[in-house]
């Protein structure tokens, strides 16, 4: 015992002066010893819990990747002593993971940040453009740790097995590619029925002080476990694992102070209903949203995991909590105390500086705070629970409660699950069962099989529940729901974090409404709008009269997580990746063309877009989603639900040249086709909502050349630039009403084209006569190269040629 001791702490002081590291990863000490994997064994056993020298591992997935403290540490010591005041935790995570932190202009809201992220996460309806990218870039492998998820593409029909099932037969050619491709480029590859991928992340890679971007807009869900989840475009991805430092615009930050103590009906998802109802779905624009205060700690981690998700709502670059015993406690449930013991050491880097100064502070008291019910429409039109059926009959909304939905990646852990269920139980205790339909999508695999095996999932079967596969389904339009006909007004509550128009069921008149999932059991057992489960009682089958009880449920359960079945494919760096040219899933990239070196003349407005264009009125998901790997394709759905203001109508645009009115990708072809070149017009927060860059790629792909609004979502103003188009802002918002959709539009002071300096527009109506008006741009002169190059990726390939 003593001889292999001896050598292990030979190996791992071998490893500290920094000689053989990458042997002793392998088991090979260079050491004369004949024997014995015993040695072997026990130096793989080290390295793979605690890493060597004292090293701990990111995840159990990558044993060679180590938690970055010491580095962050160091490189935040520079900044501080450069910037000499007390930082909040963004700022620290942030600036700790700059590339060049010794010379870095820091400035909130000013400078362009370039950042190192610790790894890179994707879902597997964006992985497709992603990986699409990065194969044409040409490079070997991924530069830092990466996965991809499948849990888009499974539609909700009659039931998790089946339903996956028929996924994997559907969608065989994209799963196929999915997982050759990150063979091949050493990416992760969770196999679909895994989990989504917050949840994955939650379970398996997040960790306090992590910087992770991921193709996803609810990506901050990490910041549960006290890590920046930023959600990007695919094309920033591709930037990261190139080993290109990603950028980013400096944020603000906006602190949240909570005090007091969660208790009874008021869970974590008020507090997130609660902040959306205050700053609103463009509030958070520009800003991290930091969680501090006393109340702080009566929440679970899952919980701050799910306000960290809904943050996406309301427009913040991400969302995060302060490292706490919630997340060591969640650390330790999934099988990683030694990283929660390591974040323990490092808490100074982990939690705000006393006395750091925050943009705009919002205080919420969690004693007073009530229960909440957000919608329809927007989720940020917020309602007290004992408001919600008054408002709803007030201003005409469906108060009989359609169809419950529990669970995606904002509500499914293991203590959302419990205490909906133990809602659930009280109802089949007297007697009833659910009046709505009801359906449940567990998180991940592991909660799914927990649950399972403590029981709930039979009292959901009881209570009249679907239990769904392990994906995100309804939540974002997959759902093949056949018990309300298109155009039919009904209300759906979810405990969801999205409810734009036609959003979870393609049906512009399903109102949807999102809550915490035992608001959405109690409004299921109810059938209406019209109760509050604090005062109003229900009626058992007995015929006498009782009120439900508050929830209650563990954080984790007693007798620990059942991981499943195994779903997880780590890369072995080899094997082709083929793409069938015939296909119709999946199309290999075409460069886009280079600026030509001009102002852009004349150019026809193919659309003045009227109120909200989120990405899914842009590039809608639902049934498209098959596309995503397609740009061809998925480009026929460009547009489908903007209102154009010309009409008032969806989908209907009239053709400059013909003078007919057709779809919106038929017209955008035809322009494409006779070689001109449009931009299309938008109002406020344009871009809003998922990080699709798809909304991006396909204006670019048939021929669009600017968008111009009064104001821009993070997200997409960024994927627009990436991909060489020109996002535009009036820089007097009233200028909207001066642009005709019959004009001709020229852009000019290209040939200038400089950071802060505006462009000047000139709009030719049809009359005659002309208004010239100004236009803002937030380019930095890296994005300037990626416009004269006609892409960010076009522009990558010109650094890497050098």
């Amino acid at each position: 015992m003593r001889r292999r001791y001896c050598i292990v702490m030979f190996c791992q002081a071998l490893a500290e002066l920094g000689y053989y590291r990458h042997r002793i990863a392998r088991g090979v000490t260079m050491l004369s010893l004949r024997q014995l994997p015993h040695q072997l064994q026990a130096v793989r056993g080290l390295h793979g819990t605690f890493g060597l020298l004292g090293n701990v591992s990111m995840s159990k997935f990558e044993q060679d990747k180590y938690l970055p403290y010491e580095k962050l540490d160091k490189n935040l010591q520079i900044v501080k002593k450069r910037l000499n005041r007390p930082l909040t935790l963004s700022e620290k995570i942030l600036y700790s993971h700059l590339d060049d932190p010794s010379n870095q202009e820091i400035e909130r809201g000013i400078s362009y940040l370039r950042l190192r992220p610790d790894r890179v996460a994707m879902q597997d309806a964006t992985a497709q453009m992603a990986m699409l990218q990065f194969i044409s870039s040409g490079l070997p492998t991924v530069a830092v740790p990466s996965t991809i998820h499948c849990d888009h593409l499974i539609e909700a029909q009659v039931g998790g097995a089946k339903d996956l099932a028929r996924a994997k037969d559907i969608n065989s050619e994209v799963y196929k590619f999915l997982a050759s491709a990150g063979n091949k480029y050493g990416v992760g590859f969770w196999k679909p029925g895994s989990g989504i991928i917050h949840q994955i992340i939650l379970e398996n890679y997040a960790f306090p002080g992590l910087l992770l971007i991921g193709t996803d807009s609810h990506t901050p869900n990490g910041g549960g476990l006290g890590g920046l989840c930023i959600g990007v475009g695919g094309a920033d991805a591709v930037d990261v694992m190139a080993d290109i430092p990603w950028e980013l615009k400096c944020p603000k930050v906006i602190g949240v102070k909570l005090t007091g103590k969660l208790s009874g009906w008021t869970s974590a998802k008020d507090v997130i209903l609660k902040v959306a109802d205050i700053l609103t779905v463009k509030g958070g624009t520009g800003a991290i949203v930091e969680y501090f205060g006393d109340g702080v700690d009566s929440i679970s981690a899952t919980g701050m995991g799910t306000i960290c998700n809904m943050g996406a709502e309301i427009g913040a670059t991400t969302s995060v909590f302060p490292f706490n015993k919630s997340m060591h406690k969640y650390l330790a449930a999934t099988g990683r105390t030694a990283i929660a013991d390591e974040a323990a050491k490092f808490k100074h880097i982990l939690t705000a500086d006393p006395g750091a100064n925050y943009d705009q502070i919002i205080e919420i008291n969690l004693d007073t705070l009530a229960p909440h019910i957000n919608g329809p429409f927007t989720p940020d039109l917020a309602h007290p629970v004992d408001q919600v059926g008054k408002n709803a009959e007030k201003n005409g909304w469906p108060t009989e409660v359609k169809v419950g939905l529990i669970g995606s990646c904002t509500n499914s852990s293991y203590e959302d699950l419990g205490r909906a269920a133990s809602i659930a139980q009280q109802a089949l205790d007297h007697g009833l069962k659910s009046k709505s339909k009801f359906t449940v999508t567990p998180g991940s695999e592991q909660v799914r099989a927990t649950i399972e095996r403590d029981g709930f999932g039979k009292i959901f079967d009881e209570f009249g529940g679907l239990v769904l596969a392990n994906a995100c389904g309804p939540c974002i339009g997959q759902w093949d729901r056949q018990d309300t006909k298109k155009g039919e007004k009904n209300t759906i509550v979810t405990s969801y974090n999205r409810n734009f128009t036609g959003r979870n069921d393609a049906n512009p008149a399903t109102h949807c409404f999102v809550t915490s999932p035992e608001l959405t059991t109690a409004f299921a057992i109810a059938g209406t709008l019209n109760f509050d489960p604090r005062t109003d009682e229900l009626t058992g089958a007995d015929g006498k009269k009782f009120k439900l009880k508050v929830p209650t449920g563990a954080d984790l359960p007693s007798a620990g997580f059942d991981a499943g079945v195994d779903t997880y494919q780590a890369p072995s760096l080899s094997g082709d990746v083929i793409v069938d040219p015939k296909s119709q899933r999946l199309q290999l990239l075409e460069p886009f063309k280079a600026w030509e070196g001009t102002d852009l003349e004349d150019f026809t407005i193919l659309i003045k877009v009227k109120g909200k264009c989120t990405t899914d009125h842009i590039s809608a998901a639902g049934p498209w989603l098959k596309y995503r790997g397609h740009l061809d394709n998925i480009s026929n759905n460009l547009f489908l639900t903007a209102v154009n203001a010309e009409n008032g109508e969806m989908n209907t645009i009239r053709n400059q040249v013909t003078g007919e009115f057709g779809t919106v990708p038929e017209t955008a072809r035809f322009y494409k086709s006779q070689g001109i070149n449009w931009v299309a017009v938008g109002d406020e927060n344009y871009g809003e909502g998922s990080s699709r860059e798809h909304a991006a790629l396909e204006p670019r792909h048939l021929g669009g050349r600017a968008i111009i609004v009064k104001s821009f979502a993070r997200i997409h103003e960024t994927n627009l630039k990436k991909q060489g188009m020109l996002p535009l802002t009036f820089a007097n918002p009233a200028d909207y009403d001066k642009v005709q959709p019959t004009d001709k539009i020229s852009i000019r002071g290209l040939k200038t084209f400089a950071p802060g300096k505006p462009l000047t527009a000139v709009l030719k109506h049809k009359d005659g006569t002309n208004d010239e008006i100004s236009l803002n741009h937030t380019f930095n002169e890296q994005q300037i190269e990626w416009f004269k190059a006609g892409s960010a990726l076009n522009r990558m390939k010109q650094v890497l040629a050098k």
